[in-house]
This record gives C-alpha cells, structure tokens and sequence, in this order.
C-alpha cells in the first residue's frame, strides 16, 4: 500500500496521469439467485433477455418452467401468420415492459422460450404480442423463474406449423 502512495505522490509531483496503476473495479452484479420455487433473474442495461433465459436454462438443467416480469427494454414483437407459418415483426424502442409471461421447454436438445409481452411507451399506448427477442433498454428487466418438476417439451405440430407444449404422459 504505501508503495501505491509513493507512485501516486510522485506522479501527481511530475504531473503525470498513472493510468497503468490498476484501479480497483467493480464487481458485474449478480444475474439471478435460487429461491424456494426457482430464480429470481434482474437484467441490466445491454442485456439480451431470451439468451440470458437460454443461458440459466442450461447451466441450471431446468427441466421446466414458467416465468414472468416486468421491466425496461427494446422488445420486438411477433404476429403468427397461420398461413406463411411465420412471425410478422415490429420492434419497438424504450419501452417499459408492463407484462412479460412465458414458459420454459426443451426441444431437440436446446432451451425452446414462448414468450408473450405488452409493452408501452411515453404516450401510454401499448402494444404486445409474441416476444421474439428483448434487449434491456434504462433501467432494468425482472423476471421470476417458477420451476415445474417434470422436463418440458415442445414438439411442432403437424396442422399448425406451431411450436407447442407438450406436456408428460
């Protein structure tokens, strides 16, 4: 420590900046923690919220969940077009995450999310729909992870093209 001092003294003495001296950093806060019935997850700004819940999924082997939150963020939303069998989408910029809800499956080996969110800007008008991706915009995103016992899987189903929840036999 008191060589520390010495180098500061005698750099602030020269008028120099001691800009390789290593300056103590902050810690990257905690992205989630275990609770009674799963995770609790807080988000920063910059972080993609579905790899995030991909990521968990994986390193806790969660078999299955549903979850829900709230928060900040720059969602893209989709409409399923029955006939194309795909997603048309919108995004939307600083918006304030009024409901998120999903569930947690597996399929073909990976994580498979199917989120569903509203979302609202300044002018209180809302829009929502499929979440299709979800970056954490001011602020941050809350999510709360309830863990089912039972492994989850989603298979496509033949009539719909959709991705759908199967559930144990």
């Amino acid at each position: 420590m008191s060589q520390l001092l010495s180098l500061l003294t005698t750099a602030a003495l020269l008028g120099t900046a001691v800009s390789a001296v290593a300056q103590p950093t902050a810690t990257a806060p905690a992205k989630y923690i275990r609770t009674p019935t799963g995770y609790l997850l807080v988000l920063r700004p910059g972080d993609n919220v579905l790899r995030e819940l991909e990521e968990l999924t994986v390193k806790e082997k969660i078999p299955g969940a549903s979850l829900t939150g709230l928060g900040f963020g720059h969602p893209t939303f989709g409409f399923w077009n029955a006939q194309t069998k795909t997603y048309a989408p919108q995004a939307f910029r600083d918006m304030e995450m009024a409901s998120l809800t999903g569930s947690i499956a597996w399929k073909d080996g990976k994580p498979a999310l199917h989120l569903h969110g509203v979302a609202a800007g300044q002018d209180f008008a809302a829009h929502g729909g499929h979440l299709l991706a979800l970056e954490v915009g001011t602020g941050s995103v809350e999510i709360t992870v309830t863990l089912h016992d039972q492994r989850l899987t989603r298979e496509t189903d033949a009539q719909t093209g959709a991705n759908v929840l199967t559930l144990p036999r």
